[in-house]
């Protein structure tokens, strides 16, 4: 059977011969129709329809079968708004041939102006399909620049060892942040679900300069946990020697103290016998005096003419060898 293409729109219908020999109103009413069933499509169950009439979007329609005017009168577009995308900074999974490294992206200079080797993944869906088709064109790789320049601010905000070490996290989440308030700025429609750093590390060309100031950074953490030890060691027992000797000092200051008050006590009982009696007193200190200083030597006493017997009366002996 011989037929005739038609192209309606952006569709080609293939009408047999015979029809053409009923007439031309029973074409144009088949021709008609066959315009209009081709308004019909299907939205899918993660796709929002998007229909533009004469380029503008008008309207938008939900999940299954729908109709629309027919070319060039309506359009329609069909995004996928619950699928998951995936933007990889740094680095690509190009398939078969693996992984494959773009430098151009992932060195970067962080806030103590050290270079750093960072790639991230983000993950984005759709939130707003009007926006999304069009209010900017080139969606991936809007969304690669954008997450590139948040990841570039958000590192340079940080010092090295916190891009390298626990601040990983916070940088993950302050870039996410970043990367929303600017795709929402531009009205992009997309909902940024996740963003992840891949690897952070320094450049291959020094790696092994930052091992040994990573070695360098241990060994000064050994000694100073060393030092800290040695500090905790000695300043208690300094503490307790010098507890020690300050109670030492009050004993002795205490002795020191009765001695003296001792002393002055001793003095001024001599003194009230020696007011009492001036003449028996100095005789009596003076013979105990010498009694002290030439000990142990039989001493011989001859009284004073004026003295009377008042040197008799003293008790002179010292272990059977005293005065006489």
């Amino acid at each position: 059977m011989a037929y005739r293409k038609i192209i309606i729109g952006d569709k080609e219908i293939r009408i047999p011969d015979k029809l053409f020999a009923l007439g031309i109103i029973p074409i144009i009413i088949i021709a008609l129709g066959l315009w209009l069933a081709t308004g019909i499509f299907v939205v899918g169950p993660d796709e929002v329809g998007v229909i533009r009439t004469f380029g503008k979007a008008t309207r938008v329609a939900q999940s299954g079968l729908n109709w629309h005017l027919p070319y060039p009168i309506e359009v329609v577009n069909t995004p996928k708004v619950t699928e998951v995308k995936r933007i990889e900074i740094g680095f690509r999974n190009v398939g078969k041939q693996g992984y494959r490294k773009f430098e151009k992206e992932s060195l970067m200079l962080t806030g103590d102006e050290n270079i750093v080797d960072a790639e991230l993944i983000v993950q984005y869906k759709i939130k707003d399909p009007q926006a999304y088709l069009f209010n900017f064109v080139k969606p991936e790789a809007t969304v690669r620049e954008a997450a590139e320049a948040s990841l570039r601010t958000t590192i340079g905000q940080h010092k090295i060892d916190e891009a390298l070490t626990a601040g990983k996290f916070m940088i993950q989440e302050e870039a996410k942040e970043l990367l929303q308030v600017t795709l929402d700025r531009y009205h992009t429609g997309i909902h940024v679900v996740a963003v992840q750093l891949q690897a952070v590390g320094p450049p291959k060309q020094v790696v092994a300069a930052f091992k040994d100031v990573a070695s360098a950074k241990e060994d000064k953490n050994r000694m100073i946990n060393q030092a800290e030890s040695y500090r905790n060691n000695v300043i208690p027992k300094a503490r307790g020697e010098a507890q020690a000797q300050i109670e030492e000092a009050q004993g002795y200051m205490e002795a020191r103290i009765k001695r003296a008050e001792g002393d002055a006590a001793k003095f001024t009982a001599i003194l009230k016998e020696y007011r009492k009696a001036q003449g028996v007193t100095e005789t009596r200190l003076y013979l105990e005096a010498m009694e002290e200083i030439l000990p142990g030597i039989q001493k011989y006493i001859i009284p004073d003419k004026d003295g009377g017997n008042l040197i008799n009366l003293l008790n002179l002996s010292n272990q059977g060898g005293g005065a006489k």
